[in-house]
């Protein structure tokens, strides 16, 4: 098969020729049909994950149909449009038991701990926990950008951030998973505050449901204070959903008395300073939010077919594997506003 493929972190990967996968016992190999570009992609290329051997093949993002599956595979046979979330779980240790799923002790990550979908084909460990079916009127392009940037997105607004009708959402960094995040606050009946240096990105906040679009200010205070001056006291819920220091401090500084902040956006190591003494006085909650599990992905589903939810409206651009190396590398200089699909076939 064909696959983006670097030998070194941060040297320009290369499209070449490489084995066809086998499914693995309990596993599938899915035929690609379209996969996103991610900024968690870009950080593994650049050597920020610890779990990735070289040579490696990124991509984590991605929908499409099952062509084979290994022996103890009992949901599936072949033929179905599938799509998975980028944490796929073992099933059987003490989180998986209590259904969390998306922080399984001995979770694999295509594209991280095993090669990804930036490929014809991708394989996918314990097939009958980590697939998710789609709906035949799904396409491909959206629903490859579901098993990231919309899926953690959903989770961490209304599950672990809680949202509610009538609150006040800022979302910090609207790449994909903030646009995201900004789309299901508004779903949620609350009011968003987008915040991002990109004109074009809040505009396309804007339409997506965002009541205030703001551009971040010099510092962090400053940011924070807009946001306060913008929600009459500050936000009840606030995601960094870029992950960086200056983003994760406005996010909580930015938050009224008992607020939730949660992290979403990765960040890169190195020490981020917390304002803990506005942690203390305030009563605030600091979440992480890490994915979301394949069981919880229907009602999810439900609500994208109902039109509730339209992550079709987050869709940027359009590209070949030959075009995804250089797309890869040129997130160095930031993320593209939407979310660019790349289609292998």
């Amino acid at each position: 098969m064909r696959a983006v493929w670097f030998g070194e972190f941060g040297v320009l990967p290369e499209v070449r020729e490489v084995p066809d996968p086998a499914p693995p016992p309990g596993g599938a190999v899915v035929r690609v049909a379209a996969t996103g570009l991610c900024r968690s992609d870009w950080h593994g290329w650049m050597g920020h994950d610890d779990g990735i051997a070289l040579p490696h093949v990124p991509g984590h993002e991605f929908a499409g149909e099952v062509v084979a599956v290994g022996a103890d595979v009992r949901r599936w046979r072949g033929g179905e449009r599938v799509t998975a979330p980028f944490v796929c779980a073992c099933g059987d240790c003490p989180a998986c038991a209590r259904g969390d799923q998306q922080v399984c002790e001995r979770q694999e990550q295509p594209g991280f701990t095993h090669w990804g979908s930036f490929a014809e084909y991708v394989v996918v460990h314990r097939a009958d926990v980590n697939l998710v079916a789609l709906p035949e009127e799904l396409p491909y392009s959206v629903a490859a950008a579901l098993g990231c940037r919309f899926a953690t997105a959903y989770r961490a607004v209304a599950a672990r951030g809680r949202a509610r009708p009538g609150e006040w959402v800022a979302v910090h960094g609207c790449g994909g998973v903030g646009l995201s995040a900004v789309a299901v606050a508004a779903s949620c009946g609350a009011r968003v505050v987008a915040v991002d240096p990109s004109p074009g990105a809040l505009r396309l906040a804007g339409t997506l449901g965002a009541a205030v679009c703001l551009a971040p200010g010099g510092s962090a205070p400053e940011t924070a204070e807009a946001v306060r001056a913008a929600t009459s006291g500050g936000a009840h819920l606030s995601l960094d959903a870029l992950g960086s220091a200056a983003t994760c401090a406005a996010s909580v500084l930015g938050l009224r008395a008992r607020g939730r902040h949660v992290q979403v956006g990765l960040l890169a190591e190195g020490a981020v300073e917390v304002p803990m003494g506005r942690v203390l006085a305030l009563e605030l909650e600091l979440l992480g939010s890490h994915g979301m599990a394949a069981h919880a992905y229907p009602e999810m589903l439900r609500q994208v077919a109902a039109g509730s939810l339209r992550p079709d409206l987050l869709l940027g651009g359009s590209i070949t594997l030959d075009e995804a190396p250089r797309a890869l590398a040129a997130l160095s200089q930031g993320s593209p506003t939407g979310i660019t699909v790349i289609t292998p076939g």
